[in-house]
């Protein structure tokens, strides 16, 4: 059985995000180990304990002072109401404590101007949301603040955008420790998304019609359905009865990202799932998810996940149950059989990663 991971939420200066604190209550502070997560030992945390206000108005008991940040394996930083005034120092201080002993950070929306004034984003690239991102940028230039993205993987700092971008990046920590097949259950518990890449935009400038959303929609989901045939601009386009270059220009106003990097996104996201739920070899997980060859899916694995396909199956492999047989199902084949059927994740409209 997995250890208890101590997780804490921090109010950094007095205030605490409510959307933030929402989002990680429902990741860590419910018993999901039926989804294959392990017991979380979860709790708030304030410089001093006692009541502390949220940026919406309410408010809420805090018991437990910085000395948990000591015995924290994860630590989320929730958004900060004032982000003009300092940080207390000791909060800094715990806060690089935590890091340097190899604890793991997550903010949400303007709680990376905490991770930043402790010094912990130097050097690295940064989310936050996109309304504070010029003042992040101005007053911590030693980071590289991304105001276009939903969130950054530092490996042991994550920084989210703003509201559900912050949801977004608790997913993906979910699916990076403990596999998709994890990650998709819980996503499917709190009905959201299953995996929206971090480099997605934050918003789009030009909203379309909800007719022409339908037929993008209708035209992703054929897609999906078919990720092992040849996929490219034109064949897409011709299906939505428009030009090449009309189908590419509507698909990035209306998804912030490009064909080809949802189709590439999509493809990993089945990958994962074939290697994870089932036991088809790894030439035939390159066959159905779209990439041809072994030799293929091996190169966007590595580029795009850092680890090999046979690696990832080995870390993440879902427990095989002992009910009725199952497999996963793509382009009308089945891949391997025994335990849980394997959940084909929603086609939602802008869950790649821009180009």
């Amino acid at each position: 059985m997995s250890r208890t991971l101590v997780v804490s939420v921090l109010a950094g200066n007095g205030t605490l995000g409510a959307f933030g604190l929402g989002s990680a209550s429902e990741v860590f502070g419910y018993d999901n180990t039926r989804f294959g997560l392990p017991t979380f030992d979860y709790a708030l945390v304030a410089e001093v304990p006692g009541p502390v206000r949220t940026d919406t108005g309410l408010t809420v008991l805090v018991e437990h002072g910085l000395d948990r940040l000591a015995v924290s394996d994860v630590v989320v930083v929730t958004a900060r109401h004032d982000t003009d005034s300092a940080c207390p120092p000791a909060v800094l201080a715990a806060l690089r404590a935590v890091h340097a002993r190899g604890g793991q950070l997550i903010s949400h929306c303007s709680g990376a101007f905490v991770l930043a004034e402790a010094g912990l984003l130097d050097g690295r690239r940064a989310a936050t949301h996109w309304r504070v991102a010029d003042d992040l940028a101005a007053r911590f230039p030693a980071v590289d603040v991304d105001p276009r993205v939903l969130y950054v993987d530092e490996g042991s700092i994550i920084t989210g955008a703003g509201t559900a971008a912050g949801v977004d990046a608790l997913l993906h920590w979910v699916r990076r420790e403990y596999g998709p097949g994890a990650a998709n259950a819980l996503a499917r518990e709190m009905v959201v998304p299953p995996h929206r890449d971090g480099g997605q935009a934050q918003y789009v400038d030009t909203p379309v019609a909800r007719c022409e959303d339908d037929l993008l929609g209708d035209v992703l989901g054929w897609a999906q359905e078919h990720l092992a045939e040849d996929l490219t601009v034109e064949v897409l386009a011709r299906r939505a009865l428009m030009s090449p270059r009309s189908f590419a220009r509507r698909f990035k106003d209306t998804t912030g990202t490009t064909p080809h990097a949802w189709l590439l996104a999509r493809r990993l996201a089945a990958a994962e799932t074939l290697l994870t739920d089932s036991d088809a070899p790894v030439e035939e997980v390159a066959r159905l998810a779209g990439f041809g060859t072994a030799a293929g899916l091996r190169e966007h694995f590595a580029r795009r996940r850092g680890i090999s396909p046979r690696a990832y199956r080995q870390a993440f492999r879902t427990r095989l149950g002992s009910g009725g047989a199952a497999a996963v199902q793509l382009d009308g084949h089945r891949a391997g059989a025994g335990g849980v059927r394997g959940h084909q994740a929603e086609v939602e409209a802008g869950m790649g990663q821009p180009a």
